[in-house]
């Protein structure tokens, strides 16, 4: 037997007990201030700086301890992009000139995501490199400030 009427009364009365409140966009709106974007996108751009500057303990400092990496088709924890992936995306970041595109965010509370694109044209190990990439990075609000929880990079070889 269905009781959906049941069911709102007591949604109202969890809400207003958990102290809740009616979520509008004004309100919505003035929760994310310009300077959380501000600050997201330039955690992103420190954590390619320290990438190009081989700086692994500034890349590190930049994710959170639970964060994910999912790149060439696996997933990583922190230590594993530490053993793994970090020294030859260093590696790779040091060698091959990039450009990024500028980077789109969206700030939700103490969540934040960013999507942005590059193009990579250069020589890395003696062969070419001709290609263009995506990132999506979630960003954390922590007490110490945003922090990468997750990154997806995907890339593919430019045909034209």
């Amino acid at each position: 037997m269905r009781r959906p009427l049941l069911a709102l009364p007591l949604l109202a009365l969890a809400a207003s007990v958990a102290g809740a409140q009616p979520v509008t966009k004004a309100s919505a709106s003035a929760a994310v201030s310009a300077s959380d974007s501000t600050d997201a996108v330039a955690v992103v751009t420190r954590f390619h700086r320290a990438l190009a500057e081989g700086d692994s303990v500034a890349a590190l400092a930049l994710l959170a301890p639970d964060a994910t990496i999912l790149e060439s088709g696996a997933v990583e924890t922190v230590a594993d992009y530490r053993a793994h992936h970090l020294p030859a995306d260093i590696e790779y970041a040091r060698a091959v000139p990039g450009t990024r595109a500028p980077v789109r965010v969206q700030v939700r509370g103490d969540v934040a995501w960013t999507v942005g694109s590059s193009e990579t044209k250069g020589e890395f190990k003696g062969r070419p490199v001709n290609s263009v990439g995506a990132e999506l990075m979630v960003l954390t609000r922590m007490p110490h400030g945003w922090r990468i929880s997750a990154i997806h990079w995907s890339s593919r070889r430019r045909t034209s």
